[in-house]
Order: structure tokens, then sequence, then C-alpha cells
């Protein structure tokens, strides 16, 4: 058995930067990740330049990894019209595979102790938790951080209120070449039952990530036929997927993704990222706010052995209240946006609205994002 202040579940961009800003404290820190380093997620790969100001100050340089600058953003209706926009902030291009392996690499840097490890179960008693693992390991933590992403087996033991009800969406993501493809261009577009992103991440390779429901999946034996049968009817898509090369020999796929609202604090652990709620992808946010989360999660709880926070139950207050705070407002908006833009009626009348009134797109993008994360 191990002794730990923090145990973190889950290896991705919330889970390394909690390990990182808490190990840069001098806080004794042991995260468990499933899988091995790097690998891919699904993800839109497209991270928002609001958590550069938080990465600087925890010393963490993605200049490094070359990610693309992202500087506009055009939506495509079903129909292929399309509405374009620059992006105030901008974005970063980058993919998981590079982003998460670096942030590994600078875990452990920081001290942190990383162990490829399933939980399987966690027990909360006598004001600290058991962390027990498939491959034998016992982790005994003080606080324990959530950071298993959009739906584990994890979420299942806690018998979370999403989890039992069945979700109608899909997520598919790949990797295409595409030179033609413009890098500093983000592309949403809409189809029957679902929307599709395009982005170039660090390599020049087009990351392609869509939701589909599962009504518009369920007549297709794969992902290639609902690309040609529905994916096609909008031009734009179509005129992409013609000229690209996929570069995976399979799409790698997420069943049951949900975007019920989730509790972000279970059990006494605090959820971070996906864990404690999805943004829906239409807002291109969902990165940064894992990152976010993460700088909450981990201010709260050094906070508490500086004396600042009292006890348990003040650091968990902290948390949800910060929480709500910077992401409730994005989580709604991005709720609404989606109703919009999958009604194939509400979605030409918005854009003929926004046509008429440009100034519409800054400030459903400003709704959808942060400011930049001072440290």
């Amino acid at each position: 058995m191990g002794d730990a202040d923090i145990a973190i579940i889950g290896g991705g961009l919330a889970g390394l930067t909690a390990a990182i800003h808490l190990s840069a404290n001098n806080l004794d820190v042991v995260l468990l990740e499933k899988e091995k380093f790097p690998h891919h997620k699904v993800c839109g790969e497209y991270l928002s330049q609001e958590i550069l100001p938080y990465f600087s100050a925890l010393k963490v340089d993605i200049s490094s990894l070359a990610p693309k600058r992202i500087k506009r953003l055009e939506f495509s209706t079903s129909t292929g019209r399309t509405i374009a926009s620059a992006l105030k902030m901008g974005g970063l291009g980058i993919s998981r595979y590079a982003l998460d392996n670096f942030l590994y690499e600078k875990a452990l840097e920081k001290g942190a102790t990383i162990l490829q490890e399933i939980v399987t179960n966690v027990e909360f008693k006598e004001n600290s938790f058991l962390v027990n693992c498939a491959g034998g390991n016992k982790i005994k933590a003080r606080f324990v951080l959530g950071a298993f992403g959009k739906r584990s087996l994890m979420d299942k033991k806690l018998d979370r209120d999403f989890i039992r009800k069945k979700s109608g969406w899909l997520a598919v993501k790949a990797h295409y070449r595409q030179d033609q493809f413009d890098e500093e261009l983000v592309s949403l577009n809409n189809f029957k039952g679902g929307y599709c992103g395009l982005s170039k991440v660090e390599n020049g390779n087009v990351n392609v990530c869509y939701l589909a429901t599962y009504e518009s999946f369920g007549k297709y034996k794969n992902p290639e036929d609902l690309k040609e049968n529905v994916l096609f009817k909008n031009p734009v898509l179509k005129s992409f997927f013609e000229k690209a090369q996929p570069l995976f020999d399979k799409d790698l796929t997420i069943a049951q993704v949900s975007f019920d609202k989730k509790s972000v604090v279970e059990d006494h652990i605090l959820m971070l990222g996906d864990a404690a709620g999805l943004i829906h992808p239409l807002c291109g946010n969902g990165m940064a706010m894992a990152i976010h989360s993460a700088k909450i999660a981990s201010e709260a709880i050094i906070a508490n052995y500086k004396k600042e926070i009292r006890d348990r139950q003040a650091v968990e207050f902290s948390y949800k209240n910060e929480w709500e705070k910077n992401f409730k407002t994005r989580m709604r908006t991005g709720r609404i946006l989606q109703k919009i833009l999958l009604n194939p009626g509400l979605a030409e009348i918005s854009q003929n609205m926004i046509k008429k009134m440009p100034f519409l797109i800054p400030e459903i993008i400003k709704r959808t994002h942060g400011k930049p994360l001072a440290a």
C-alpha cells in the first residue's frame, strides 16, 4: 500500500494538469491512468488560448509542440450554407497524442508518480480515501480527483445519476491528410442528426471529430457508410472527404456520450473535466475547461494545506462554487446552441439572422469561452 496527499484517477488534460500544479506545490501526487502514453483520444483537438497564462505560470511551454494557430471559425448548415467569423482570442490546433504525452512528461518532471492502472474501487472512510487498483496497488490518499473522462467504469461504481440513463450520442474521431485545408480555420459542419468539426493539428494533419445520434448511425453498419450516406449531404463535408486521405486504420469511437448534468463532487471526489460536465463540442471549449477545472481544484486543495481553507467540506464548497461560477453559463449556452443547430429549420433561420447581425457570433463565442486564466 502506498500513501499520497492526492490520488488522481485519469491521465487526460485535467488529471495531468492537476498533477503538475499540485506536485509543483510540494504535494505528493499519484496519478492512475489505464492507457500507456502516448495515445489518441476522441476529442475536437481545439484548445482555446485562454489557458496560456496559466500554463506559463506552471512553466508549461507547449510552443515547442508547434501547435497550429487557429484564427477563424466557419460554420455550415446541413445544406452547406456557410458563415464565418474571426476568433478574437484564437485557439491552438494540437493533438491529444502530443499534448497529453507532453503533460505526462512534465508531471513526472515535477515529481508526480504515474502508474498504468485500472481503478476498480474507491472507499472513503475516517476522512481519507483508499483507492483499489486491478493490478493490486492500493493508494491511501487525503484527496481524490476524478478525471476519468466522458464515461468510465468509475461512473458505474459510483452509481452516478447520468450513467443510469441511455444517451443517444456516438462520437467518432480520426486524422486525415488534406493539404488544402486552411491551418488557421476551425470548421463546424452540421448534418442530419449531428455535427462535425475539422481543424489542423501540430503535424499538419486534419483532426475530424463528429457526434451523431444513434438514430442517425443505427441505419448504417460503420462510420464509412454514415459518412457517404449522411455527412456527404453537406457539400462542405463531401468536398473535404473526397480530397482527404485517412491516416488511422480504424476510426476511434465512444458510445453513450452524455451531456446530462453531472455532480461536480461525488462521494467527496472532486470531479474534473468531462467527469464534471461535458460541454457540447459546438462550443469548441472542452479542452480549456478541463485544464481550468484542474486549476480550480488544485488551488482549493493547496489552500487547505496552507490552512487558508479549513476542512474538506470547505474545499468541496469552494470547488463547487468556482466551477459553477466559471462554467454554468457556458454549459447552458452549449445546450441552447445544440438545440438550434441540430434543427435544420432553426439552423437556417439563425444563420440568416447572424448574416444580418454579424456581431452575434463574437457574443456567442464570448459566452462559451472564458477570459485568459491568470495564475
